[in-house]
Formats: structure tokens, C-alpha cells, sequence
């Protein structure tokens, strides 16, 4: 399957030891199926006054051979999950972690549950009405170097 990274530089050799802790899903290599979304996200570097680059690669892996953590939807699972991340309390090894991306309307969402405004019930109560994108954290440098094959960067 083809992966996209958007970032401020074409990278050709991911790892994760430049990844930025207390993200989504933790420390990681993150990359989504959507085009658009990259495309999308790469705007942020643009609007910084920096260059932006879209970095596709191709991900061939077999889940049965890593450990692999998959959210469906925006659930109270996910929500415990990324609260743990957010603060650095992810005691999980997993290798990659496959779900929704917390995107401008759900990270309103996320921010004031975090602030104490909203209860758990109430922040999932919001965001049953948004469809999630999808966002791959590779967290396993193992998993890059074996499974994820540089194609191209691109400048936007």
C-alpha cells in the first residue's frame, strides 16, 4: 500500500529517533493513506514559511509478524489510549499503531477534555459525529527499515 509523510524535508530514510514525543500515538514515523490529508497537512510547514515536502513510500507488512494496535473509530479506547500518549504515560510496546487522526475539529474536542470541560462521555459524545481519517505511527525502527520502502519527496 502507498504511505505519505508530509514534512519540512524530503526523507528518503526514516527513523524514529527525530520523531517528537507525546504525539497522537506516541513517539513514532507518521503517515496516512490519504493524499489529500498529506497534502493538507503539509500546509502547516507553508504557512511557517517553510519548505514542505510529500514523502510516499511503499508498506508492505504482515500484521501476524508484528504487535499491532488498530482503532476502528473515535472510542473511549482510543481516547484512553491518546491521553496516555499526549502526557508520556504509553507503557505499550506496540510496533505500529493504525487509527483516526485527531484533525482540527477533533483536536478541539480533545483539548477540552483534556482541560477538564468536557467528561470522557461528553468528548466521545462529539465525536461519534466525525468520520476518522487515518494516520499510521510506526514506532519500531525494526518495522521502518524492513517494511517501509522509500519511493519519493516531492516539494509542494
Amino acid at each position: 500500500m502507498k504511505l505519505y509523510h508530509s514534512s519540512n524535508a524530503a526523507i528518503n530514510c526514516p527513523d524514529i529517533v527525530h520523531s517528537r514525543d507525546y504525539l497522537d500515538f506516541g513517539k513514532g514515523f507518521y503517515l496516512t493513506t490519504l493524499y489529500d490529508q498529506a497534502v493538507k497537512y503539509a500546509q502547516r510547514f507553508i504557512r511557517r514559511q517553510q519548505n514542505a515536502w510529500l514523502n510516499t513510500y511503499e508498506f508492505n507488512f504482515n500484521p501476524h509478524e508484528w504487535k499491532v494496535r488498530k482503532f476502528d473509530s473515535y472510542d473511549k479506547e482510543w481516547l484512553d489510549f491518546i491521553s496516555k500518549c499526549r502526557v508520556g504515560e504509553d507503557d505499550t510496546d506496540y510496533d505500529i499503531v493504525i487509527g483516526g487522526i485527531a484533525n482540527d475539529k477533533v483536536i478541539q474536542t480533545l483539548d477540552r477534555y483534556f482541560e477538564g470541560e468536557l467528561t470522557s462521555e461528553q468528548a466521545l459524545g462529539l465525536l461519534r459525529y466525525e468520520k476518522p481519517n487515518n494516520q499510521f505511527c510506526i514506532r519500531s525502527q525494526k518495522l521502518l527499515d524492513e517494511c517501509l520502502i522509500y519511493i519519493e519527496s516531492q516539494q509542494l
